[in-house]
């Protein structure tokens, strides 16, 4: 995992919540590659312990052991980076869990867990992080949503809610920390190729989602990583309180186009 772009003293740092694996992973190695070093927060120790041991850069890779439900944590978590790395110039929150029941099986102590992790810990983690990206000079937060925040769906009462929050506090922040050059955005993934997806997807949910996308495919982390790079970086520099839907059209589709796209495909053929 050498990065294409050397990495000094002097280099930006990133933190990624949730980066022991996934969406997370890929969003570090992408700027790892591009010459950051990178600090990659998880509640899961020994994951993120074997993800940070497979770069084997200590120089530019930090793995910090936190749960960002825990404003404690989050702010110890924090001081590590500084005092291993100097600065901090680039967030992206992009820990999350997800409970998928209909409304009435889920309990409250469910609901909260989940507007916790999603909600509040990028709330904390903004926090903690922005004093030290205002002492170097600004930087760029983007928030790791879903398109379950900007279309409703069965089972995702918690997730959903949660992530349609997270697009608000999206905007919020973007007004305000948009004041001393700090840039916040948001990005919406549809279905993405994860270990956690080909769990949770059996094949038939798998076939739908096909269906439902324009594209018909799931998308990549690294095309995830390639959207929050984008954003984070200065070909983004007047982009600021937006979010970007990262799934192939799906946000886009309506009702009966699997259909349409089926017949319509036929007669092309």
């Amino acid at each position: 995992m050498s990065p294409s772009t050397p990495v000094t003293a002097t280099s930006p740092v990133a933190i990624v919540t949730g980066g022991a694996r996934g969406i997370g992973l890929a969003i570090g190695q992408w700027f790892l590659d591009r010459g950051h070093r990178i600090a990659l927060l998880d509640i899961d120790q020994q994951t993120l312990e074997r993800s940070v041991a497979a770069f084997d850069r200590p120089d530019a890779v930090l793995a910090v052991h936190a749960d960002v439900r825990d404003p404690r944590q989050v702010a110890a978590g924090v001081a590590q980076v500084v005092a291993k790395f100097g600065r901090i110039d680039k967030l992206v929150n992009n820990a999350g869990i997800a409970v998928f029941k209909p409304v009435m099986q889920t309990s409250y102590a469910e609901f909260r867990d989940v507007l916790t992790t999603n909600l509040d810990g990028a709330f904390l983690c903004t926090q903690a992080c922005v004093p030290e990206m205002i002492k170097a000079g600004g930087g760029a937060i983007v928030n790791i949503a879903s398109i379950s925040g900007l279309r409703a769906s069965t089972l995702r009462v918690a997730y959903g809610t949660s992530k349609a929050a997270l697009l608000h506090l999206t905007k919020q922040l973007a007004v305000e920390l948009g004041d001393v050059g700090i840039r916040v955005n948001a990005i919406c993934p549809g279905p993405v190729e994860t270990e956690m997806a080909k769990l949770v997807h059996s094949v038939a949910i798998r076939s739908d989602y096909h269906d439902a996308i324009p594209l018909g495919r799931y998308g990549t982390p690294e095309e995830m990583a390639n959207t929050v790079g984008f954003l984070c970086s200065s070909d983004a520099s007047f982009i600021n309180g937006q979010f970007l839907a990262v799934d192939g059209g799906f946000d886009a589709a309506g009702v009966g186009l699997p259909t349409l796209r089926r017949n319509a495909a036929a007669g092309t053929q």
